[in-house]
């Protein structure tokens, strides 16, 4: 941090400050990090966020079987309290950071019961890894004081900006104290916020939801100023909310189910891991949907409601073909059976992995496949056992079909004159609707034939490029052609060679996503460059309107073994940042240094299908980067491509080299 000084300011100079040394670096300390970019560590639009994770540390204590009460308070002076009847933090020393336990808590960002999930954890289900938490509670507020009932003592300490100002006290409990839980009120700063209020109304939707998800805990809600009190306590769990959430009556009963992995199974779940559902499908309206891991609500989805929507579809699936339903010339989407489904769903994971620190959206990829196991086979058990509904429910996603076909087929009308015939090794979707069609350009033959088996045929292409594409960045438009890759992209694609200038006819496009799949090496890179060099030359309209992609295939297989209560699993990385990560994650799990094993993938040829699919292909657990632009927009990204790519760019690929050479980690 800078300080100020008396002596004469030096005068200006045409030259940069050149003092660059070691005391140039600065080391955030503590919670300053939180302080200096808060949006890293939550939602800054207002402090809802924040006093949601002290929310949900006590929603972990009734979830882990030690709570039956939680009252959270909206004081007059703009404070929040939350109280719960849990174990209480634990106030004494840290045996090894010889500081008081709850402290910590509060004001270390890696910190918490939650990382220890063998046998013994303080909680097996909990949400999430994060490990920021309370800490960033405690960085956002001008004060935050911490009251704590356990085993016949009461602790009390207070914080300001993240910094302890009232040191932990203890005393002995009193006739009128409980005798277990914990009391956190916070003032949450409002110059870190857009808005200083709460919104009540999400803040009133969360707390009845969790009280939904926790059947027996009473949530309470008081107002200070008004001496409002509300209640939830539910007793019906999920099928109570979503009957009284919907505003159109089901067209079935609700479907509902319940299953969690017992130590005897052996899906290679871990005990406790499973789901709750309630399903309502409904002929009009827009769908409910709400989605938790471990009670934390996931308003962007992700891999759960992606395995509830698997589940759904191919029990359907499944009762439509086995009862000759489908007539002819109709094809089934996920989408035919998900469009038309409400529902409110509930998972524990045991080590849930989320997609930024608010946690809105769930990424762990086995979520996918833990839904799916339990609801595929309860779903087409129930519909053959009221096979009455299972049909009036298969009228409904055949109608969805047909619908999306005839749209589909509007477009196709267009697009059926002068169609060049499709190059041979091009295998193709079978559907015809862009919304849902991609195509894989991929790297090798070896690599195709992986892709060929694992993909999704009915809505994902493959064509398999032998070699490396030709640099087009200099090759004249009417030349292309004469190159036998580009000449079977572009016809595969259905759009002609274009300029920046033009207005090329888009319709005879046949997919909606153009993904770019190459090996997770120099190789790999050197080709994505190319194909690149190709789309942003002579297809530029293809990246502006957002249809191509880049396909992130993993560079590293971790064989991780059986820990505590999580069975033996395969990890996957995309480079050494994440593998390194998944090993420190390991060791946090109690794995022996070592008991692991590494594999690099060489090329995409040496992968399976599977593991093709699961890692690159299947939409709900892959990495795919969308392509568009640099700032400030095309100019900038023309320079740089033709500063790269430019035969007479020699010495400024050499001046670019000399500059940035350090800073790249060859991988030979």
């Amino acid at each position: 941090m800078a300080t100020k000084s008396n002596s004469p300011a030096p005068a200006k100079s045409s030259q940069p400050n050149a003092a660059y040394g070691e005391g140039s670096i600065r080391v955030l300390k503590g919670l300053e990090p939180v302080k200096q970019r808060p949006g890293m560590y939550t939602r800054t639009d207002n402090p809802l966020h924040i006093i949601q994770e002290v929310i949900d540390n006590a929603a972990d204590e009734a979830l882990a079987g030690f709570g039956k009460r939680i009252a959270v308070t909206l004081h007059t002076d703009g404070s929040i309290s939350v109280e719960d009847d849990g174990r209480g933090i634990p106030f004494g020393l840290h045996p090894e950071e010889g500081v008081s336990v709850v402290e910590i808590v509060f004001t270390r960002l890696h910190a918490g019961g939650k990382f220890d999930k063998g046998s013994g954890g303080a909680y097996s289900f909990s949400g999430g890894l994060h490990g920021v938490g309370v800490s960033v509670t405690n960085a956002l507020s001008t004060r935050l004081q911490v009251t704590v009932s356990r085993e016949k003592q009461v602790a009390q300490l207070a914080f300001s900006g993240g910094d302890v100002i009232e040191p932990v006290t203890v005393r002995p409990a009193a006739s009128g104290d409980r005798k277990n839980g914990t009391t956190v009120r916070a003032w949450p700063d409002a110059k870190y916020f857009e808005s200083a209020e709460l919104p009540r109304g999400e803040l009133v939707h969360m707390l009845r939801s969790k009280a939904v998800l926790m059947p027996g805990v009473t949530i309470t809600l008081t107002h200070e100023k008004t001496g409002e009190v509300q209640t939830w306590l539910y007793k019906g769990g999920l099928r109570d909310y979503l009957t009284q959430t919907l505003s159109y009556e089901p067209i079935i009963p609700l479907f509902e189910g319940e299953q969690y992995a017992s130590g005897s199974e052996t899906e290679n779940f871990a005990e406790g891991e499973g789901a709750a559902w309630c399903v309502a499908f409904t002929e009009e309206g827009a769908p409910m949907r709400e989605s938790y891991v471990n009670l934390i609500p996931t308003v962007a989805g992700g891999t759960h409601e992606a395995g509830l929507k698997d589940g759904l579809f191919n029990a359907v699936k499944g009762f439509i073909e086995m009862h000759s339903l489908l007539p002819k010339g109709v094809k089934l989407m996920p989408d035919d059976v998900f469009s038309r489904a409400s529902f409110v769903l509930s998972a524990k994971v045991l080590d849930p992995q989320f997609q930024g620190q608010t946690k809105e959206r769930l990424n762990s990829r086995d979520a996918l496949r833990l839904v799916t196991t339990y609801v595929k086979p309860t779903m087409e058990l129930w519909l053959n056992q009221h096979v009455e509904y299972g049909k009036k429910l298969a009228d409904l996603v055949i109608k969805q079909a047909q619908a999306r076909q005839k749209a589909g087929q509007k477009v196709e009308k267009k697009k059926s004159s002068g169609v060049a015939v499709l190059p041979g090794k091009l295998t193709d979707c079978e559907s015809r609707d862009i919304l849902f069609n991609e195509v894989f350009l991929v790297e090798g033959d070896s690599a195709g034939g992986s892709a060929k088996m694992g993909r999704n045929k009915e809505t994902q292409a493959i064509l398999p490029l032998r070699g490396k594409v030709l640099n087009a960045w200099e090759v004249e438009r009417d030349r292309l052609f004469a190159n036998n890759e580009i000449h079977d992209i572009s016809v595969a694609i259905g759009v002609d060679p274009h300029g920046p200038n033009d207005s090329p006819d888009l319709s005879g496009l046949r997919y909606g996503k153009v993904c770019i799949l190459s090996d997770a090496d120099v190789d790999g890179s050197h080709i994505q460059v190319l194909l690149l060099t190709l789309f942003f030359r002579h297809f530029p309209k293809l990246i502006e309107t957002g249809h191509i992609y880049i396909a992130r295939p993993p560079l590293f297989r971790v064989d991780a073994p059986a820990r505590g209560k999580k069975p033996a699993a395969k990890l996957y990385a995309l480079d050494e940042g994440e593998m390194t990560a998944i090993l420190d994650k390991l060791r946090k799990e109690g794995c022996r240094e070592g008991a692991w094993s590494i594999s690099r993938f060489k090329g995409l040829g040496e992968m399976n299908a599977e593991q093709l699919w699961d890692t690159t292909l299947n939409p709900d657990t892959r990495r795919l980067l969308p392509v568009a632009y640099g700032e400030p927009g095309f100019e900038s990204t023309e320079g740089s491509f033709n500063k790269l790519m430019g035969k007479g760019e020699a010495a400024s690929r050499r001046e670019l080299m000399e500059l940035h050479g350090d800073a790249v980690e060859i991988d030979i």
